[in-house]
C-alpha cells in the first residue's frame, strides 16, 4: 500500500486551533484515501521545534530529525502551505530550507533520499498568490530530490481583502474538488510506478 505524509506548515502552533492548511489537507487525503493510499496524520510543523538550519539535525532538542524520518517513509509528501504577503509561508520556508541537507546524502548512486517519491502541494489564502507559492515550492523540492507530478497543486484563493478563510466555506467549490481529484491520482499514480522501478541515479546501464 502507498502512504502519504502531510505536511502542515501553518503558523498556528497549536494543533488544537483549527486551520485552513489541514481543511485542505483534508481534501486532498479524501481523495488519496480513495485511491487506497494510507494517509499519516498531519504534522503540524509550527507545534515542533525545529530551529533554522541546512542539516537533517541542529542539535539541542531539533525535532526535525523524527519529522524527517516520517515524511521519508512514505511514497508521497503532501506539503501544505497557507498565503501570507504573497508567498509560501515563513515555517514552509524553513521545512524547505531544512530538507536541503539531502543535497549531500546521497547513496552511492547519487541519489537523494527523496528520490522516488512524490510532492504535491496544498495551498490556502485569502490573496493571489498561489502559482508564485506552488512555483517556489515546486522548485525548492524539486531541487532536493522530489518529484512533481502533472497537476500538482491544490489551492483556493478567497477574494482579496476578503475575511472568509478555506474552512469556513459550506462546502468545498467544485473546481477544487476535481483538482484534489486529479492532484491525488497523478501522484498515487506516479509512486505506484516508483514503488516498481525507482529511480536507477547515474552509474547504472
Amino acid at each position: 500500500m502507498l502512504k502519504a505524509q502531510p505536511l502542515n506548515c501553518t503558523l498556528k502552533r497549536d494543533d488544537s486551533t483549527p486551520s485552513s492548511t489541514d481543511a485542505m489537507i483534508a481534501v486532498l487525503a479524501r481523495e488519496f484515501s480513495a485511491l487506497g493510499v494510507e494517509v499519516a496524520d498531519t504534522i503540524r510543523l509550527a507545534a515542533h521545534n525545529v530551529p533554522p538550519g541546512v542539516t537533517s539535525d541542529e542539535g539541542n532538542g531539533d525535532e526535525w530529525p523524527a519529522i524527517r524520518e516520517r515524511m521519508l517513509a512514505a511514497d508521497i509528501l503532501i506539503f501544505g502551505t497557507p498565503i501570507w504577503m504573497g508567498q509560501a509561508s515563513s515555517v514552509a520556508k524553513r521545512a524547505m530550507e531544512r530538507m536541503d541537507a539531502f543535497l549531500s546524502e546521497t547513496d552511492d548512486q547519487g541519489r537523494m533520499p527523496s528520490y522516488s517519491k512524490v510532492a504535491v502541494a496544498a495551498i490556502v489564502g485569502n490573496e493571489d498568490g498561489a502559482h508564485f507559492a506552488s512555483a517556489q515550492i515546486f522548485q525548492a523540492l524539486n531541487d532536493v530530490g522530489w518529484t512533481i507530478p502533472a497537476v500538482g497543486a491544490c489551492y483556493w484563493v478567497g477574494e482579496a481583502m476578503g475575511s472568509k478563510d478555506f474552512q469556513d466555506l459550506d462546502k468545498t467549490p467544485e473546481p477544487v474538488a476535481k483538482t484534489a481529484q486529479m492532484v491525488a491520482g497523478n501522484a498515487a499514480h506516479l509512486a505506484q510506478l516508483f514503488a516498481a522501478n525507482p529511480f536507477p541515479g547515474h552509474g547504472v546501464a
